[in-house]
């Protein structure tokens, strides 16, 4: 039966730092296999490409089998949303007309089972530096895409997997409880003063697990990563819950 909704973010499939790419794909292939049973929607909540630039006429290379199990999943019906983070900003018309997904760019609220969910990759929510809300402004805007487009790949692809190989967040087995005074947190509450009740707020980016309570009733969700933690998360219709992809493909 077709009840659960999944929750996924930080993949950062073929990034240079994962030891074995192929093995941490075809882990990933399996987990999605896993829910293929019970899923009803799986919401890609960003960067699960390390790096992804689709050109007009040209596929970039990788990811085969991936691709091949999210395409398996919509065709049996699973409502699949993919919000673009940081690092896979720069998905066109490729994935969602050939595999079948909704793709996402910015914030997503939404009804799932009667409680209201408010969905965004988390790079952007409540970010205050004007250096990187620049640096967001560029890698969104048209023209400067299209003079990207323009540079042949063998030098904006290392150049891409250098950039985004610079920071990786500590990572931890645990649940982290995010103070009150983190942007996330103060967002979230920010939002409920004036907007319908949410009861999820539920992020990536942070690369760390997060399930904390920040207003009656209203709970804020990190989901972690899928190459170091190997967290995802799932909502049954009453509860959400943060799970290790290993366990479930275990079951």
């Amino acid at each position: 039966m077709r009840d659960k909704s999944y929750f996924i973010s930080d993949i950062h499939l073929g990034a240079r730092c994962i030891s074995d790419p192929k093995a941490h794909e075809c882990t990933i292939v399996r987990w999605l296999e896993s829910i293929e049973s019970d899923a009803l929607n799986l919401y890609l909540l960003g960067d699960i490409l390390d790096y992804w630039y689709e050109y007009r006429e040209v596929v970039p290379r990788g990811f085969v089998r991936f691709f091949g199990a999210l395409a398996r999943l919509a065709d049996r019906g699973v409502n699949i949303v993919w919000f673009k983070g940081n690092h896979d900003i720069w998905i066109f018309d490729y994935i969602p007309t050939e595999i079948g997904v909704t793709v996402v760019d910015g914030a997503f609220d939404t009804v799932i089972d009667g409680k209201r969910f408010f969905m965004e990759h988390g790079d952007g929510v409540g970010e205050t530096r004007a250096s990187y809300r620049r640096m967001r402004a560029i890698f969104r805007n048209r023209t400067c895409q299209k003079i990207f487009s323009a540079i042949h790949p063998r030098w904006t692809v290392p150049f891409a997997h250098k950039w985004s190989s610079h920071s990786r967040a500590t990572t931890t087995d645990t649940l982290i409880n995010l103070p009150d005074d983190h942007k996330l947190v103060t967002f979230a509450k920010n939002y409920e003063q004036t907007h319908p009740h949410v009861d999820y707020f539920v992020f990536g980016h942070l690369h760390i697990p997060v399930k904390r309570e920040i207003l009656p009733n209203s709970q804020l969700i990190v989901l972690g990563d899928a190459f170091t933690n190997m967290t995802y998360g799932y909502f049954d219709g009453k509860d959400f819950f943060i799970d290790k992809i290993e366990a479930k493909i275990a079951n």
